[in-house]
């Protein structure tokens, strides 16, 4: 199923898109739907049921990283890409697809398993093999064809030689056991992708990686048993929408299944309202690039289609949403539809496997033309009475306006942006404060500096003075020593005292300026121990502002990345309605004749969108 969220007029509107093929109202429908289907059967689930479904699903999105399969897909040239897609359809176009996990919680808790479909409020969506066909569009296969697991089928490492073309040694040495299945890791097939010299096997072992990490991923990292499986039997041109369409609702049933009470966050319960309170008026009943064809609805003696699958079997009902078709909508016949699902384990499994495998030899198909939605009283009165599986009620009281629901939420990255700028601001406040700081540090460091150089100066002096007062007291003992006579003791001890004083008082000088010059050398050193710190600190402030230009720089690559990609799809989108207006272009042509004017002038108009349409296709 395609949700689409689309401007109109301004504001924006959900519509969802189920893609089913057009069919016209007949009288015989309307009465097998109403006697056979309903009344003799009945209901999928009888009165009384009580379901044992959690209130909640928790769901993990976790998925293989495709990027490398994305990057591979990017460099092959057109040659090859055309072989692929004339093998194995559209798939790769999937490798663009970016999940919304919000939206994809918010539909599981929508899944209704009594009926296996998505019930919006008023509203019943089914994915249907139909839209499958046209979305994966590989003409190769057979669309009666399905796959069925066959009771005896070639070891795993057989279908790994006849699918990549290596050798046994090669693949059972590359063969692990993951759980209960065995598999091959994906760095084993990269290395064929890359090197086989052989291009079709390129192809074969790209498709298989395909299947094995995003169609039927098992174990993270690894491709399976049962998937080999699967693509080992495409060569027998079966078809396998049925199978993907199978794991899809099995894997929503399961999500349903094991849930567990939890707290959703606001987005995706914006998105669980909407889908509660959704009407008929909101939906896009069919999308308008499906081809009007054939629609399958029922098999052999099933009331409804059912679906092989590779792990299991589940059943569809899609004359439960005829409306999507274009018909009117009747009361659907659903009996036994609950009970569809099993596991390929068991005693009985194969029975039933053969049992479905006969009734696709006996498929039921309508064609016609669309006339529109509509609803008939009994649906009505149905529908309003009818048991659901746990699929909340709609809320009349808490219901809001679409376009208040699908308000647009602040993407992370702006979250990001916003706190980067205002953390960005803080450190440059801080970075010029430092800056300040700093400038004043290196003022005091000058003045101390200069301080320091002149107590050098005056150290020296005190120093010189010193050793001339010890030299001149070394003359003047000499001196004594040769007088003997000419002086009186009483001069002589007068001048020694006094020599003795003045030795006292500059050795007390010296003493203090040492003193002085040490307590300097210490704040000198604090001094540049405090400027080499606040040198750090303003070094790990500009890594920390290169990182955050860094990161800012990444996250706006990334948000264009994806505005990019919008207009990509958006271009892609606009050449699909443009193939679509050149096939109804050609049904025109075949339909008006050119022998009036109207017609030449017709038949010209119609040209050019012919010609839209082959340049078109360059876009696809």
């Amino acid at each position: 199923m395609t949700v689409v969220v689309t401007p109109l007029s301004g504001s924006e509107k959900l519509r969802l898109r189920e893609v089913f093929a057009s069919v016209q109202d007949s009288g015989s429908l309307s009465r097998y739907i109403r006697t056979y289907g309903f009344l003799e059967k009945g209901d999928s689930i009888a009165a009384g049921h009580m379901s044992e479904l959690s209130g909640y699903t928790c769901i993990s999105v976790t998925q293989n990283n495709l990027q490398e399969l994305k990057e591979i897909w990017d460099q092959w040239s057109n040659e090859t890409k055309q072989l692929f897609y004339g093998n194995y359809g559209d798939l790769p176009y999937l490798l663009d697809v970016q999940i919304d996990e919000h939206l994809f919680r918010a539909l599981a808790q929508s899944w209704n398993l009594a009926y296996s479909c998505f019930t919006f409020g008023e509203v019943d969506l089914v994915p249907t093999v139909e839209e499958y066909t046209a979305l994966l569009r590989c003409p190769r296969f057979q669309v009666d064809r399905i796959y069925s697991r066959a009771a005896n089928v070639p070891t795993f490492w057989k279908k790994l030689m006849a699918i990549i073309g290596m050798s046994e040694q090669w693949i059972t040495a590359r063969i692990k056991e993951k759980g209960e299945c065995k598999c091959i890791s994906w760095d084993a097939l990269k290395g064929l992708i890359l090197t086989h010299p052989d291009e079709a096997k390129r192809v074969d072992v790209f498709a298989l990686s395909l299947y094995g990490l995003m169609v039927f991923p098992r174990a993270l990292g690894y491709v399976d048993e049962a998937t080999t499986d699967l693509f080992y039997r495409l060569s027998k041109r079966v078809t396998f929408v049925p199978a993907i369409l199978a794991e899809t609702f099995k894997s929503l049933g399961t999500c349903r299944k094991v849930g567990a009470g939890r707290r959703v966050d606001v987005p995706e319960e914006n998105w669980i309202a909407l889908f509660q309170n959704l009407q008929s008026e909101d939906v896009e009943w069919r999308a308008p690039w499906m081809i009007p064809g054939e629609i399958l609805h029922r098999c052999g003696s099933f009331d409804w289609v059912p679906l092989l699958g590779i792990w299991g079997a589940i059943g569809y009902a899609p004359l439960l949403v005829l409306m999507q078709f274009g018909l009117r909508q009747f009361v659907p016949a659903t009996h036994g539809l609950t009970q569809s699902e099993f596991a390929y384990r068991g005693a009985d499994y194969k029975k039933r496997v053969d049992e479905i495998s006969s009734a696709w030899n006996k498929t039921c198909r309508l064609k016609g033309v669309a006339i529109g939605p509509v609803t008939t009283p009994e649906y009505v009165e149905w529908r309003g009475r009818r048991i659901n599986d746990n699929i909340p009620e709609p809320n009349a009281e808490g219901a809001r306006p679409m376009e208040e629901y699908l308000q647009v939420m602040p993407l992370e990255l702006e979250i990001m942006k916003q706190e980067f700028e205002r953390k960005n601001l803080e450190l440059e406040k801080r970075i010029a404060k430092l800056k300040e700081e700093k400038m004043y540090l290196s003022l005091d460091i000058d003045i101390q500096k200069i301080e320091a150089e002149k107590e050098r100066k005056e150290k020296r002096k005190i120093e010189e003075d010193r050793d001339d007062l010890k030299e001149h007291y070394k003359k003047a003992q000499v001196s004594l020593r040769r007088a003997k006579i000419g002086r009186s003791s009483d001069q002589l001890q007068k001048k020694v005292q006094e020599g003795r004083a003045r030795a006292e008082y500059w050795e007390k000088k010296f003493q203090e300026m040492q003193s002085r010059n040490s307590a300097l050398k210490e704040e000198n050193k604090g001094l540049k121990s405090k400027e080499s710190k606040l040198r750090i600190e303003q070094l790990e402030t500009q890594r920390d502002y290169l990182k955050g230009e860094l990161h800012q720089s990444r996250g706006q690559v990334r948000e264009r990345d994806h505005v990019m990609g919008g207009a990509i799809a958006q271009i892609r989108e606009v050449a699909e309605y443009v193939q679509d207006l050149a096939i109804r272009a050609d049904v025109l042509s075949l339909m008006y004749g050119s022998s009036l004017e109207i017609g030449r002038e017709l038949a010209l108009l119609l040209d050019k969108v012919k010609t839209l349409g082959i340049r078109a296709k360059a876009y696809l």
